[in-house]
């Protein structure tokens, strides 16, 4: 199984990691900062908005794996995934003063992962949707 939906929304990730890191990039020039936020506001919304993907990404990340790998690929799991980085890109946004889309990206970052989490675990304890495996085979030793 090659985890299609995995390898596009990773790649797509990565690309909105580095649009992220640019506009840190930008704001840091425009202020005359090199090195931390120098106590900026404007600086310090937008590496927080950096890091905010940072902390949550490789949750989303793996999760979308192990789901997909277990339930194969599904026009959900797409748009669950779509949704995350919809939201990621709201979040930036918001983070430069909007609060409305702060809040959107902010809310639909943590329903996605709640979902995710919690159709993981039904998975794991109740044995669906298993690619590949008889899941009402008794397992043997």
């Amino acid at each position: 199984m090659k985890l299609e939906i995995t390898l596009v929304i990773a790649a797509a990730a990565a690309l909105l990691n580095l649009w992220l890191a640019t506009r840190v990039g930008r704001m840091r020039t425009a202020h005359k900062i090199s090195v931390g936020d120098g106590g900026n506001e404007f600086v310090i919304r937008r590496m927080r908005a950096h890091a905010n993907y940072t902390e949550y990404t490789p949750f989303f990340l793996i999760l979308l794996a192990l789901v997909e790998l277990a339930w194969g690929s599904n026009p959900w799991l797409w748009g669950a995934a779509i949704i995350f980085i919809l939201g990621r890109i709201a979040h930036a946004f918001g983070m430069d003063g909007n609060e409305k889309l702060r809040a959107t990206g902010t809310v639909t970052t943590l329903l996605v992962l709640l979902g995710l989490a919690i159709y993981a675990l039904v998975i794991a304890y109740w044995g669906l949707a298993f690619e590949g495996a008889d899941v009402t085979a008794p397992i043997t030793a």
